[in-house]
């Protein structure tokens, strides 16, 4: 993996899980991280100081609604000093847990309008807001700045936690290949799509018990048969961070043990 050596990184809904982990493998080789939370001032704080003693040049920590404008614009003018963003990471998201998507009294427009906010509109914001900052690190070292979405399997192929949430990921990646052919060749913009993500995000809505089971299931059904966790995404999150991927944009890349695939048979141990 290329080195972030001085790379500037803004990475929102950082606090917790995936947003954590891509800020603490940049953090690793040297990056400048601008982490970002909506709620969770204190796990988001200890993860700045976790990316810190990683090897982080330095961290700030900006409390941010990717949902509002003015929101979006404060988190990358904390960059401002620096100069320039090298990487953006649009992990912020929501969703409505609705899984019988046959339900339709499961969902109300509200629902749709505040998941498109955040999960859509949000990255669009972002991008925005940053984009100044992007162009400036393009015109120090004529290498495209990277931004990443943070999407999901279920913008693919439409599963997932709701019908809402999927329609969400799946305008994300639309506008991932409309950004990427927009803003080249100064900036990339490709899309990362998980399957299931063992994080809090199960816990919280579901409990324990029940997050244990999903896992289980979850293992049954991937032909690579684990549940995958925030640091087996959070590397494919840094390849397209990273120079390696400097030849790719407006990619959209299932990261999801195979679960796209459906079910397989396999062979008897």
């Amino acid at each position: 993996m290329a080195s972030f050596e001085d790379k500037v990184a803004i990475i929102t809904g950082s606090a917790t899980g995936l947003g954590a982990s891509t800020a603490l493998k940049l953090s690793a080789s040297g990056a400048r991280i601008i982490l970002n939370y909506s709620k969770s001032q204190a796990e988001c704080e200890a993860t700045a100081q976790a990316c810190l003693a990683a090897g982080a040049k330095d961290v700030r920590v900006v409390q941010g609604n990717v949902a509002v404008d003015q929101d979006c614009r404060k988190i990358a003018a904390a960059a401002e000093d620096w100069g320039q963003v090298d990487i953006l990471v649009n992990n912020a998201g929501t969703t409505k847990h609705a899984p019988n998507h046959g339900d339709m009294d499961a969902l109300e427009a509200e629902d749709f309008l505040h998941l498109y906010n955040v999960n859509t509109v949000g990255p669009f914001m972002m991008v925005r807001a940053a984009k100044p900052l992007l162009l400036a690190a393009y015109a120090k070292t004529q290498n495209a700045s990277s931004v990443v979405m943070i999407s999901s399997i279920a913008g693919v192929i439409g599963i997932g936690s709701s019908v809402a949430y999927a329609a969400t990921k799946g305008a994300l990646n639309t506008m991932t290949k409309s950004l990427a052919r927009g803003l080249a060749p100064a900036i990339r913009v490709n899309a990362v799509c998980p399957g299931f993500i063992d994080t809090r995000w199960f816990t919280d809505a579901f409990g324990e018990d029940t997050t244990a089971k999903i896992r289980e299931n979850v293992k049954k059904q991937v032909p690579l048969q684990v549940a995958s966790g925030p640091d087996d995404i959070a590397d494919t999150v840094a390849f397209f961070c990273s120079s390696a991927s400097r030849h790719i944009t407006g990619e959209t890349l299932l990261v999801d043990a195979g679960l796209h695939l459906g079910a397989s048979i396999r062979a008897p141990t």
